[in-house]
């Protein structure tokens, strides 16, 4: 008998079957390099992410937005390289229990801090940075806004632009809805301020201003105001004093004079007042012709506006004068003591006197 040939479907089905086992093979190879993409992008892969090259232990600042979840702030953190990955902080974040507890601000960290120590913080909040600026006495408001410029790091512009556009008010004197410049001469108080990082020009101005209203109510101007003299005529005079004076105990026996001169309706022939017009310090400039409304040798009264930023102790002295019949006073010891005279007569042969001793050129 002779033999039939083997059925198709017989010697098919040993291939068939090898056929499938690979297909299975790479079925599984294929997920299993999908799941395996898939979790590692998921735990972080650092493969070609920003934080990649980010070495440890370095300083970085870090904002996490207002209303920012969890996800959102494991991925900024993943970004900025403090953390390992993402999905390690999300886990730090439910083991601590901490979804809704963290907050948002600015945050100075370190990269590659543990992802529990960096939960932990966020659930603190955000350490509130805080720099001081000193500003002192008898400085001119541009030389103010100089140093809150550089203390700050804010540029002077937007100090100047604070000012101008009425978004900084006083309640001193009136002013317009956009002042000059000059207008908020000697309204900023001189003292040393603590501000957050975050305190703009208006927050450090609003600041200045309001502190020197907090002064003049702490002062007693019933027989200043009594007088006729309004409170910014205070700070005026307050600011001649404070230019003018080296020695502490003179500044009552100055703010005589001035109360004397104005009194007798008598220019206050006073060289700051000059030195502002002409708007240096240098006495070598000096002009007493100048032609300004700040120039008090032409002028009788006070100046318009105050020329400096005037301390307590200038504007107690402005409140209340020493009760005194001097009208002159001129520098005599180079430690910055004056001689006061009632006279003119007095007055040139202290000048006099003063030139001698090498005190005056």
């Amino acid at each position: 008998m002779i033999p039939q040939p083997p059925r198709p479907t017989r010697l098919l089905r040993p291939v068939v079957a090898a056929v499938l086992v690979v297909l299975a093979g790479v079925g599984i190879v294929t997920a299993a390099t999908r799941l395996g993409g898939a979790v590692g992008e998921r735990l972080g892969d650092r493969r070609g992410s920003p934080t990649a090259t980010v070495p440890a232990g370095l300083d970085v600042e870090v904002v996490i937005p207002r209303g920012a979840g969890a996800s959102q702030i494991a991925r900024i953190l993943a970004e900025a390289g403090v953390v390992e990955s993402a999905v390690e902080f999300e886990l730090a974040v439910r083991t601590a229990g901490a979804g809704t507890a963290l907050q948002a601000g600015r945050y100075r960290l370190v990269t590659g801090m543990p992802a529990s120590d960096v939960v932990d913080l966020l659930r603190r909040g955000p350490q509130v940075v805080t720099y001081d600026i000193t500003v002192r006495e008898g400085l001119r408001l541009t030389e103010i806004l100089d140093v809150l410029a550089e203390v700050s790091g804010i540029e002077r512009r937007e100090f100047e632009e604070a000012l101008t556009s009425g978004s900084v008010r006083t309640g001193v004197v009136e002013m317009s809805d956009n002042p000059d410049l000059v207008d908020w001469e000697g309204l900023l108080f001189p003292d040393t301020y603590r501000f957050s990082e975050n305190a703009t020009a208006v927050d450090i101005l609003t600041r200045l201003a309001r502190t020197m209203e907090q002064r003049l109510d702490e002062i007693d101007w019933t027989d200043f105001e009594a007088a006729g003299f309004t409170r910014y005529e205070g700070i005026i005079i307050a600011s001649l004093i404070e230019s003018e004076v080296r020695v502490a105990d003179e500044r009552p026996l100055v703010s005589s004079v001035i109360r004397n001169r104005l009194d007798e309706g008598m220019p206050l022939q006073i060289d700051a007042t000059v030195l502002y017009a002409l708007g240096t310090r240098e006495v070598a400039g000096f002009d007493r012709d100048v032609d300004s409304p700040y120039n008090t040798y032409r002028v009788t009264g006070l100046p318009p506006t105050p020329i400096a930023a005037p301390g307590r102790a200038s504007l107690e002295a402005a409140a209340a004068p020493a009760d005194t019949d001097f009208f002159y006073y001129v520098l005599s010891s180079p430690d910055g003591r004056h001689t006061f005279s009632r006279t003119l007569e007095e007055h040139r042969a202290a000048v006099e006197k003063a030139r001698q001793e090498g005190v005056l050129p």
